[in-house]
């Protein structure tokens, strides 16, 4: 916002930004929306939670508000085609599809996944389950509606899993898994995995430390910053007296996009709804443009970066890139 305004702003006023957390509630999020909406706010933007960011996008299209999603990748971000709302981060089937082919490719042919009941998780594990079956992988859902973090245990044994995949809540039921089956001496070999993007969190390391570390998640970032994104992970660094996370790049290529938007075409809520498709920003990751992909309802950056990382086992935290799309 700050780099905005020091800019001119939009036809020479300050952009202004009304923050309302959600708190991860869908309630909380259609409230937040016909809250905004009744404030006359041009547009609408944000949300990290996929569950939260379908109710908003579905407000949303219903009061023909148009909403740029920043950081909630459920491929069905909305139930019919919208030309009202359009996202920055990689549809999910995009991002875990490349997760899949990582697991493939260090030898992982029989996966567990430990799991929560949310249309999400429930996604993410067919998505897995169907890519990985193409080459003679096998996924094994362990419910944590069932099973303790020691049962976990005595299931990946049982099972014979090469790897386990956290499909739940952080740090709930996460961090105490991680504790469990990193103590195992049955499970020494086993990798833990969370396409989620669980590690990311400073939590994480606080919590888990040297534990925490060879996680490999998903992260959409690229090998090298733009020079707009090292500009920025400076200014940010400065801010938060830490590195910031690829959420922290999203939000500002959100807001650098609706900026772009709004000087060009003006703060008529239809007008920036057309203009999706006419966007041309340089952000802090690369160029971002919207198109129609395959599937997916909603006007869509094909494709953001992605890259599976992990916190270095010599250094929680630093992370190591393993694998880049």
């Amino acid at each position: 916002m700050r780099d905005v305004n020091d800019a001119g702003g939009v036809g020479g006023k300050p952009l202004e930004l009304e923050v309302r957390d959600t708190a991860a509630d869908p309630q909380r999020a259609a409230a937040a929306v016909d809250e905004l909406a009744h404030l006359g706010v041009a547009a609408l933007a944000g949300e990290y939670h996929s569950v939260v960011a379908r109710t908003a996008a579905a407000r949303a299209d219903a009061l023909r508000l148009p909403y740029l999603c920043s950081s909630a990748v459920l491929d069905a971000l909305t139930d019919e085609p919208t030309d009202r709302v359009a996202r920055l981060c990689p549809a999910q089937s995009h991002g875990w599809r490349i997760y899949a082919d990582f697991l493939r490719d260090a030898g992982h042919s029989r996966i567990a996944v430990a799991t929560q009941p949310s249309v999400y998780w429930a996604s993410g594990t067919r998505l897995l389950r169907n890519h990985l079956a193409q080459h003679g992988g096998t996924v094994i859902e362990l419910d944590m509606r069932e099973l303790t973090p020691t049962a976990i245990c005595d299931a990946l044994a049982d099972h014979r899993a090469t790897a386990l995949l956290l499909l739940v809540g952080h740090p709930e039921p996460a961090v105490p898994i991680v504790r469990s089956v990193r103590r195992d001496q049955r499970l020494t070999d086993i990798l833990i995995g969370a396409p989620a993007g669980q590690p990311e969190f400073a939590e994480w390391e606080e919590l888990l430390g040297d534990l925490g570390t060879a996680v490999p998640f998903l992260r959409y970032l690229p090998h090298r910053l733009t020079p707009v994104g090292v500009r920025v992970e400076k200014s940010l660094r400065e801010r938060l007296a830490q590195a910031p996370s690829f959420v922290a790049f999203e939000g500002y290529d959100t807001i650098a996009v609706l900026a772009d938007v709004l000087r060009t075409y003006g703060t008529d809520r239809a007008r920036i709804a057309e203009a999706w498709p006419r966007v041309a920003v340089d952000g802090t990751r690369g160029r971002i443009e919207f198109s129609r992909a395959p599937g997916i309802g909603v006007w869509q950056w094909t494709w953001p970066p992605v890259q599976v990382v992990d916190r270095d086992p010599a250094k929680p935290g630093r992370f190591r890139i393993l694998h880049a799309d």
